[in-house]
């Protein structure tokens, strides 16, 4: 039986043919390789079309890949650690903040601002890094997993930075009716939207998919 590798995120495939789209991150059958065979080249091997393309493709001549400091990002993991401050801490912010507006707790509407102080600080740097992971390790895959997790990083960044200065400004009309039930909308749309770019994050680290 043979193997089939996806240059995008580097999922296997087992069979005589590659799958019509990869189940971990979309790309399509033409973004399949051959591998395992013995007589393929060490510097190139076969494509789904028949056509040989260099391993090392898309890893020199451009911006991204000879920026040093991309290279160090990229290197050190700097995406999947930073993304961990807003995917702990947002969780807690909004909880705190649900308690606050629900329970007109103002001691808890402080703990849900100066936790969603860390989480909008903290966003640009994931985006950022997000955005060189993705041209450098995944190739700028256009596919759905990708364009959602940047969509979401993109939400909970503004949302989160909107949260931040309206609730600095306008913190003495956090108790009111409809300010409330506005509050508590944004903090469950961040909470969505930073949910869905993990599941699908989660995905591409670990390659699972459900299996028929």
């Amino acid at each position: 039986m043979k193997q089939w590798k996806c240059t995008v995120c580097g999922y296997i495939h087992d069979g005589d043919q590659p799958p019509d789209t990869c189940p971990v991150c979309g790309a399509d059958k033409s973004k399949f390789i051959e591998i395992g065979s013995p007589n393929l080249d060490t510097k190139t091997t076969k494509t789904v079309s028949g056509s040989a393309v260099r391993h090392d493709e898309g890893k020199k001549g451009n911006g991204f890949s000879t920026n040093l400091l991309f290279q160090l990002i990229l290197k050190h993991h700097a995406h999947p650690v930073s993304v961990h401050i807003p995917n702990g801490v947002l969780p807690v912010s909004v909880i705190f903040l649900f308690i606050a507006v629900l329970f007109s707790a103002p001691t808890f509407g402080s703990a849900a601002f100066y936790n969603l102080v860390f989480v909008a600080l903290a966003m640009p740097f994931v985006v950022f890094s997000g955005l060189i992971e993705w041209k450098m390790k995944y190739r700028g895959a256009l596919t759905l997993p990708f364009i959602i997790k940047i969509t979401c990083g993109i939400i909970v960044t503004i949302l989160s930075w909107t949260m931040v200065i309206w609730l600095f400004i306008n913190s003495n009309t956090i108790f009111s009716y409809q300010t409330k039930w506005i509050l508590i909308l944004i903090g469950l749309v961040m909470l969505a939207a930073a949910g869905l770019a993990g599941f699908f994050g989660g995905k591409l680290v670990f390659k699972e998919i459900q299996e028929n």
